[in-house]
């Protein structure tokens, strides 16, 4: 119990912050892998709500479940001060037309949501379009946060040198080849944030999907360019939420399963106190060297 107490005192320092955290945040999804009851929901939050700062309902699943339903479960995360995501679903609007999209942000605010997720890859629109949606979120009050994948297809990379960003691109092809290009994710990314989104959903397929094929350059190379603050990985399993924390300590923010919440606020604890005991023995030697003098 003392190595808990310990833990949890490290709000001074802002270690480990109070929420809501701006990073070393944690999503949790819900409920497109199992139906879950609302009664399950709010003994999940119950036991290990201080440690979950997001829910997401995945895959468009709260589409198809009454709207007063949905709201028990906004108001009830709400109620442990974590917000609710939409996941992707927009990207099924657009058949409908741009009125369409400003129906789904406008239900969504009533619906109790606090971020709608974009999914670049499914959204299949110019950037220009992915911009416009990301401030018509901002500008009902709502977060926005892209998801981008680090492959794109063909026709979509600009060819070289014509990369600059509104630049005339003459129509090609239409190719289903993907092609790997972590620059050109960077380079979108920081156009939503300027554009105002929260946060940037990085897609964990062929970066972070399995613990043993982590894509540890693609990683790097996002949080320097983007920040912790500002990227959120998906840990699909234990091993690789546990490689996120080790590498990029207690503050990084990731997108996990409910079961994992309580081992990631252990390693995210584990992480600080690490951190703490390396500062003490640090500063110990250097009160020893000052005797020593």
């Amino acid at each position: 119990m003392a190595g808990y107490y310990v833990w949890k005192s490290f709000s001074e320092d802002e270690d480990r912050q109070e929420k809501p955290r701006r990073y070393g945040v944690t999503e949790i999804r819900s409920p497109e892998y199992s139906i879950m009851r609302h009664d399950a929901l709010q003994d999940i939050l119950e036991s290990i709500g201080e440690f979950v700062d997001g829910l997401k309902f995945s895959g468009g699943s709260h589409s198809l479940m009454p709207k007063d339903f949905v709201k028990e479960i906004t108001d009830l995360a709400h109620r442990h001060d974590v917000y609710v995501s939409t996941g992707d679903w927009a990207e099924h609007l657009l058949r409908k037309g741009p009125a369409a999209f400003k129906h789904y942000v406008e239900e969504c605010k009533n619906l109790g949501f606090d971020t709608i997720e974009l999914n670049a890859a499914s959204l299949k629109i110019p950037e220009e379009s992915l911009l416009r949606f990301v401030r018509l979120i901002k500008s009902v009050g709502l977060k926005a946060k892209p998801q981008f994948s680090v492959k794109f297809e063909g026709a979509d990379i600009p060819t070289a040198g014509n990369r600059a960003f509104g630049a005339y691109v003459a129509p090609v092809q239409r190719s289903y080849e993907f092609v790997e290009d972590v620059d050109l994710l960077i380079r979108r990314a920081e156009r939503c944030l300027e554009a105002g989104a929260d946060m940037i959903m990085i897609d964990a397929d062929d970066v972070c999907k399995y613990a043993e094929d982590l894509r540890t350059d693609i990683i790097a190379k996002i949080v320097g360019r983007l920040g912790l603050e500002k990227t959120m990985f998906e840990a699909s399993n234990a091993k690789t939420s546990e490689w996120f924390v080790k590498r990029y300590g207690p503050k990084v923010n990731l997108f996990i399963d409910h079961s994992q919440a309580m081992n990631l606020e252990c390693l995210r604890g584990s992480k600080i106190l690490t951190q703490l005991s390396d500062l003490t023995h640090h500063n110990h030697l250097d009160d020893l060297s000052a005797l020593t003098l």
